[in-house]
């Protein structure tokens, strides 16, 4: 920390230097990693009102209140609460007119002699935009991904210092604001997976176009927004829950894409734990549309309208979606693993089975198709295969009747004799399957016939919103 040319120093001597910031910082867990950078570089007083570490868990109680669980977000804006109203108590009248007062926190869990991997923090700035102003909040969830708990701690402390610096100088403008907060750290060193804005000069910001943003600069390969919509973290959501995942375009979601997860739903369950001997029920079921897409990478937001509109129509019916850049089966299994899924249930269709089955995908993988297997199916995840029929023949084709290559036989066969791959019972009348392209066409050409291609819901939003040209006097959202 001692490097004046480090980028970081030279922002925390910059804040240091600004005699308009003034603030208080607390950290839990990790340590004072933040506040650290500011007094090393000298000027610490210009900037620093106060700085403290609530380490021991029944101090940390003693001044802000107990909860459940230490690194969250309820313990972190209690912090924001507490020390925000004692700086502005303490100092709004003898330079309350001149300053713009501030409370950092962080609460984090790091790597620690103990074990564990759950690794993260929670972070956030409560902050003035002028002398005297309402408060604003900047809050973000962060992943550690270095190997020790000394690298970890000085990443932790590099994005304390940004997310200072770039509320200081980025706040009217969020998305710049986002895209500073991992400069000179490494996105091979943090992975940014939640972030909230709110206050008054953000009433008008939609906090989900912040969360596809993440995915778009590769801060994190997924977002997660609840069944109304919101942006969660996807780790409180699944943490030791059972999760069903049917991945598509859902563009919009179909009537047939809701029924083949319904009709994964009762083989799931019984693939689950036995009844428990107390009688209690199990928890819920976590059903999850998941959106794989590429899109987002692109330099502009065309493709955030579209995203959002699929969110909405899936909100209307009750489903989480998750936005992501995950591609290949085994990178969804990796990702819901490292957020402490109990098991996976992965629901697809006969062609999106055959596609896993073909080599050319798993270049990357020197193990190549028995590597991408093995890492997907390492992790309590079973594949749920709805049947379809052949146009040609008009026979019903099912998992254990999908093409193959002749040397990927057995492997197929073990999936299925292990139950690694499983059918999803279905009768003739269900296999008539009606494609997002099909409604989009159908909206495109006026005719009404697309409302039994959906949902009622789903087309109560369609009508009311434009989406995918449901309305005329709206321009159509693209389509996927």
């Amino acid at each position: 920390m001692s490097d004046a040319a480090d980028p970081i120093a030279q922002r925390a001597l910059a804040i240091n230097l600004d005699r308009c910031v003034y603030g208080t910082f607390a950290e839990i867990g990790a340590g004072q990693e933040v506040a650290r950078w500011f007094f090393s570089v000298g000027g610490a007083a210009g900037t620093v009102a106060k700085s403290m570490s609530a380490y021991d868990m029944q101090v940390s109680d003693a001044v802000y209140g107990k909860t459940q669980r230490y690194v969250s977000r309820e313990r972190l804006e209690r912090m924001l609460d507490h020390e925000y109203a004692l700086v502005r108590e303490r100092l709004r009248e003898s330079r309350g007119e001149s300053t713009r007062f501030f409370a950092f926190a962080d609460t984090a869990a790091a790597k620690s002699h103990a074990g564990g991997s759950d690794w993260h923090a929670w972070m956030g700035m409560r902050f003035q935009h002028r002398p005297g102003g309402e408060a604003h909040d900047v809050i973000l969830h962060v992943r550690l991904l270095d190997p020790s708990n000394a690298r970890q701690q000085d990443a932790l402390g590099r994005l304390g210092v940004n997310l200072v610096h770039a509320c200081v100088h980025h706040a009217a403008d969020p998305l710049r604001l986002v895209d500073a907060l991992l400069d000179d750290i490494g996105r091979e060193r943090l992975e940014i997976d939640w972030v909230g804005l709110c206050g008054p000069a953000y009433d008008a910001l939609d906090n989900r176009l912040l969360a596809l943003h993440l995915v778009r600069v590769g801060y994190t390969h997924a977002v997660l927004f609840d069944a109304t919509g919101r942006p969660q973290l996807a780790s409180e959501l699944v943490r030791h829950r059972s999760v069903l995942v049917e991945r598509g375009t859902f563009a919009p979601v179909t009537r047939f894409n809701l029924d083949m997860l319904a009709r994964a739903r009762a083989p799931f369950l019984a693939d689950g734990p036995p009844p428990d001997p107390a009688g209690r029920e199990p928890e819920p079921i976590v059903e999850i549309m998941e959106i794989t897409t590429n899109n987002l990478r692109a330099p502009d937001d065309s493709g955030d309208a579209d995203f959002l509109a699929r969110v909405d129509l899936l909100a209307a019916v009750g489903k989480a979606v998750l936005v992501s850049d995950l591609g290949p089966f085994h990178r969804l299994a990796d990702y819901l693993e490292k957020r402490k899924v109990s098991r996976t249930g992965i629901v697809l269709g006969v062609p999106l089975l055959e596609a896993l089955f073909d080599e050319s995908h798993y270049h990357d993988l020197g193990g190549g198709i028995l590597e991408a297997f093995g890492r997907l199916f390492n992790h309590a995840v079973r594949l749920y295969v709805h049947p379809t029929r052949d146009l040609a023949t008009g026979r019903t084709v099912g998992a254990a009747e999908v093409a193959v290559q002749p040397h990927l036989v057995h492997l197929l066969r073990h999936c299925l004799a292990n139950g690694l791959v499983r059918p999803i019972p279905c009768g003739d009348a269900e296999l008539d399957a009606h494609s997002s392209a099909e409604v989009r066409a159908l909206l495109c050409a006026g005719d009404p016939a697309w409302r039994g291609l959906v949902d009622p819901a789903v087309a109560r939003v369609i009508d009311a919103t434009g989406y995918f040209g449901g309305r005329c006097d709206l321009p159509p959202a693209s389509g996927g």
